[in-house]
């Protein structure tokens, strides 16, 4: 560890109490924050967004974040801005988030996207550790440079691993690596050329015919950049394109779909996920 490599960690602690959702305790050390809680809807799921002040990860430096719902508690997670991860000189810098949904808890983790800049060495990891009959819901994604300002991901390695476990089996687990100019070749078992690309996983109770209502839903917005399948027990939805605002909207779009086959609410985008 270098004398300037930055170490965050944030820990918050929800439970449901009289209504309502309350961040009941929170600990952190570093650059790593929360706002207070919003309450936008009306089964008193709590808001909350995360917030890393300095925006970018720098090369060594390293980010932690855990969450734990406590029976019946309902999240949102979120981010006010983008994760930018910098040219580090081979040395890796790291996020992970680690969520633990207890029993009847909801927990959506919908943050906005990660920019890996060329000459990055960079790793994220999340995990969703849920009980017997708690939901979760998350996105992320990642771009390759900044294809908006002509700059693509020419040099440096990125890794990213996700994995949701349901009463200590794993349910999803899905790991992914690739490195330097291999990131933007258009072979299609890379990335097909295309420097941007999300996944939503949705794990709950079963929704009947849910990739076809997701389909139904996004139309032909979603040729050639969009596919969802619905797997034993999660349904997963993929974007791979050069649009962020694309792969957002369609994003909130199925998330919509799903909240409201699984939870039975429809969908209260947070604001800052507007603008």
């Amino acid at each position: 560890m270098a004398a300037n490599d930055w170490r965050g960690k944030l820990e918050l602690w929800f439970e449901h109490q009289e209504g309502k959702t309350r961040l009941m305790r929170r600990q952190h050390v570093g650059p790593l924050a929360v706002q207070r809680a919003f309450y936008p809807e009306t089964d008193g799921s709590a808001h909350v967004y995360i917030l890393h002040p300095p925006g970018g990860i720098a090369g060594g430096d390293q980010l932690a974040i855990e969450c734990h719902l406590a029976e019946q508690a309902r999240t949102v997670l979120t981010t006010p801005g983008a994760t930018k991860f910098y040219r580090s000189e081979e040395r890796t810098s790291m996020q992970q988030v680690r969520i633990e949904v207890g029993a009847g808890a909801v927990c959506e983790y919908l943050p906005q996207e990660t920019i890996v800049f060329a000459g990055a060495t960079a790793s994220m990891k999340t995990q969703a550790v849920l009980a017997a009959d708690a939901v979760y819901i998350g996105w992320d994604f990642v771009s390759f440079g900044r294809p908006a300002a002509g700059e693509r991901f020419g040099a440096g390695t990125f890794r990213q691993c996700v994995e949701i476990v349901r009463d200590g089996e794993p349910i999803w687990f899905e790991r992914f690596c690739v490195s330097g100019p291999e990131a933007v070749k258009d072979q299609p078992f890379v990335l097909a050329g295309q420097p941007i690309m999300g996944t939503l996983v949705y794990a709950g109770p079963s929704i009947e015919d849910a990739a076809a209502r997701v389909r139904d839903t996004l139309g032909d917005d979603a040729q050639h950049v969009f596919s969802v399948s619905a797997l034993e027990r999660v349904v997963v939805c993929r974007y791979l394109g050069d649009h962020m605002s694309q792969a957002k909207s369609l994003f909130r779009r199925a998330w919509h779909v799903l909240r409201e086959g699984g939870i039975g609410k429809g969908g209260v985008t947070p604001r800052i996920l507007a603008t």
